[in-house]
Order: C-alpha cells, then structure tokens, then sequence
C-alpha cells in the first residue's frame, strides 16, 4: 500500500487560514443579527405604499366636497389590515378619515400642515399605537396622510439585507486570502526554501557545509540547529574513520616490505613466485587504502599527460610479475595525444588495470593507447553484461572466491570522475574484457 502524497504546508496554512476568517465571519454576522433583532424585539414596520392607495381613493363631488370611494386596492388594504385607518390633509386644509384612529394621534391629525413625514411606533407587540406620516398624490390633488396600514416585520428585512451583505463580504475575503495569503507565506518561506537548497547540496566530497539559520522562523531554527549538530558528529565521525584507514595502511606498508625482502632473499624460486604475488596484493590493498585518503584532496593537475609514455613506463614495471608468472604483457600505440590530468594518479589506474587482468583475466595483456583513451584487454572469460556496470562497485566480486579487495575499480572510477572521464567495462573481439580508460579533456585543446 502506497503512502499518501503530503500536502503542502502553504495550502494547508491558506485553507486553514480561509475556513477560520469565514468561521469568524459567520459567527460575528450572526452575533450582529441577533443583536438587531433583539434591538428590534420583533419591531414592524407600516408599507408606506397605503398612503397611496388612500390618496387614489378620495374624490371631489360636484360641489368640490371630499369623499372616499371604495376603490378596489383600499379593499383589499381593509381586509387584510381590518385595524387600518388614516386621516388625510388636503393642501387646502381639508381633512377626510377613515377607520378608528386611536385618540392619542389627535394633536398629531390637527397639525399635518407642520409634518411631511414620520414614523411613530410603540416599542412591543401587538403593535397597536403604530402609524407614519406620507406625503402623497391622487384624483383630488395632493394630501399628507396619518394612518396605519399593513405591516411587516423588521426581522425579516434585517435578515435579508445582512445575508444580502456578507455574500460580497465573504466573496472579498476568500479572493484575499486564496490571494494575498499565499504570498504573504511564500515570503516568509523564501528563507527555508533557501535552507532547503542548501541541505540539497550537502555531499559526502562537501563537508564541513552547514544550514544557516539567518532569517529563518524562530520555530525553525532549533531543527536547523539539530541538524547542524547532527552534520557535525558525522563529519567528526567520518573524519576518525579515514585516519584510522590511513593510520592502518601506514602501518601496514612497513611489515610487506620486510616480507617482501625476506621472499627475494630465499633460494625456492617457484615459492619466491607465488609469495611475491600475495605481498604484491597486500601492497596494493595498502596503497589503495591510502588513495582512498588520497581522493580527499584529489585535484587533477592542468599538466599535459602522455598516455603512451605512462602507458610504456607502468608495462615496463610490471612486466616480469606477469612473465614470471607464464603471460605476456603487450604495449600498442595507436596515436595517443596528451590529456590533462594527474600522472601518479593514472600510472596507479593502469597498474591496477594490468593487475586486474592478470589476477582475474587470461594470460596475455595488451595494454593499448589511442586519442584520448587507454585500455587494458584480456584474453580472459570476460564479464557479463549485466555485471559490466557493478564491478565498479566497492567489493563487489563477480566470484566469491575471487582474491582482492573489490576497491580497486571504484576508486578508479572515482578518480576518472575527478578527471572529468569515464571508466568503461566493455567485451573484447576475443571473448576477454577491455577496461577502458576515456579522458575527454586534450591538453592541446
């Protein structure tokens, strides 16, 4: 079962800044409308559209007298409002009523002459003191008007008009947050991403780095810290390890080569063969051991290299091993040209090379140089092809009984990478194995 994919910090943040700011919305938005609504206690409000319906409904007879005439909108108004009344005032002065006005309006009535308009209610249900004031116009001219008419209730309209406003409200404030928010964070997150990259770039060849906390969030620096800590031990750790391994292959020089005079001082020839062989692979272990160490500081030199003069020098060294040991070892020189790089560094690859081929190949070598490429063939089994690539891995052994150390490849490998070439398994026309040294840097380039 696969693990599920982690959602980014960012998102969670703006989601979970967007669903509390809308939460605190909604909760003071409805705290707001309660606290109208109470304020209110249930209020109504009179449809100051019955002014005019009143108005539409008185007439002039012939000798100019106001009178109401039962219109069909008024009938309506008293049906559903049988409490309804009104008394209106002509500009004239004139004053025609209609229903039950209650009798604290009077002085109100007798001085619609001084008001245009009002609003008057009592303060609880069932609201039977409330009324307005209009202005408004009809068949027989035009008449301020005292009076109630149909209700409705303020709660309502406090209700639709907050939901009305909090939908531009909350639209605003997600487009801010799904926004702003995310360059807000993006900004305060610029230093860990820094960070990031800089733990990206931490590498075994790199030590001594270290994660800065400059800028960061104070919840973030004391990971970095730990991690810094923690960097710190496995440098030191990593440091007591490679002086052990050079310490070792120090002490361990001294007693192969006492050895290896008291071999080349005894008279049984064919033992003095066999013994040098294995001292000649202590040495080598011994020495790669310290090209571990050497790889530390390993800085190819901008000097050009003649690949067929190292190449003829290191035959020439090995060569009576290999005779010795019923082989043969063949120097061809096709062309090559200078390369730049460290000369120790590629008589050591080659050496081993050779080494190699006569340990685990066939009995005759050809070392062979062109371009800008060495090579070591065999006339051995050869390698498969799916091993080709793996014996460049530390201690790997196509064999288990194989002799060596299984480091000798690797750090070749390792060394033609600081040279900015490549090291190749490939399968020799014979059946063998060609090890192939490719340098891509010409010294006449």
């Amino acid at each position: 079962m696969s693990a599920s994919r982690p959602v980014p910090l960012k998102r969670q943040l703006v989601v979970r800044l967007l669903a509390f700011q809308i939460s605190i919305l909604l909760v003071f938005s409805a705290a707001f409308v309660a606290y109208l609504i109470r304020a209110d206690d249930g209020g109504a409000l009179i449809d100051s559209n019955f002014a005019e319906v009143a108005v539409r409904a008185i007439r002039r007879d012939a000798d100019g007298q106001l009178r109401l005439v039962k219109t069909r909108d008024l009938e309506a108004l008293r049906a559903s409002t049988p409490d309804m009344w009104f008394v209106a005032r002509s500009d004239r002065g004139e004053l025609i009523a209609f229903g039950k006005m209650p009798s604290l309006y009077l002085p109100i009535a007798h001085n619609l002459d001084r008001i245009t308009f009002a609003d008057i209610r009592d303060t609880s249900p069932p609201f039977r003191d409330i009324a307005v004031v209009r202005r408004a116009s009809g068949p027989a001219g035009a008449f301020t008007v005292l009076g109630k008419g149909g209700l409705f209730s303020m709660t309502f309209v406090v209700l639709f008009l907050s939901n009305l406003m909090m939908i531009p409200v909350l639209s605003l404030l997600a487009v801010i947050t799904i926004v702003v928010t995310p360059l807000i964070i993006r900004r305060a997150f610029r230093r860990l991403s820094i960070a990031a990259r800089q733990a990206g770039r931490i590498d075994i060849d790199r030590r001594g780095t270290r994660l800065s906390p400059e800028g960061l969030p104070a919840e973030v620096v004391p990971l970095i810290e730990s991690m810094n800590g923690a960097l710190c031990r496995l440098d030191e750790g990593y440091d007591r390890q490679q002086r052990f391994i050079v310490d070792a292959a120090h002490e361990l020089r001294t007693p192969i080569a006492i050895l290896q005079a008291k071999i080349e001082a005894s008279a049984d020839v064919p033992l003095v063969s066999r013994l040098q062989r294995d001292v000649a692979r202590l040495a080598t272990l011994a020495e790669q051991l310290l090209d571990l160490q050497r790889l530390e500081r390993f800085a190819p030199l901008r000097e050009g290299v003649d690949l067929g003069q190292i190449a003829r020098g290191v035959a020439a060294d090995i060569a009576p091993l290999v005779i010795t040991g019923g082989g043969d070892l063949e120097v061809t020189d096709l062309g090559g040209r200078p390369v730049r790089g460290d000369p120790a560094a590629i008589e050591r690859m080659l050496a081993n090379l050779i080494q190699n081929a006569v340990d685990h190949g066939g009995r005759n070598v050809i070392v062979r140089v062109e371009g800008e490429a060495i090579e070591v063939e065999d006339d051995g089994p050869g390698i498969p092809v799916e091993e080709r690539d793996r014996v460049f891995d530390p201690f790997h052994r196509l064999r288990a009984r194989e002799t060596g150390s299984g480091l000798g490849l690797n750090l070749i490998r390792q060394v033609m990478t600081l040279h900015g070439g490549a090291a190749y398994a490939l399968e020799a026309p014979a059946g063998g194995t060609i090890m192939r040294l490719e340098f891509v840097e010409s010294a006449q380039g």
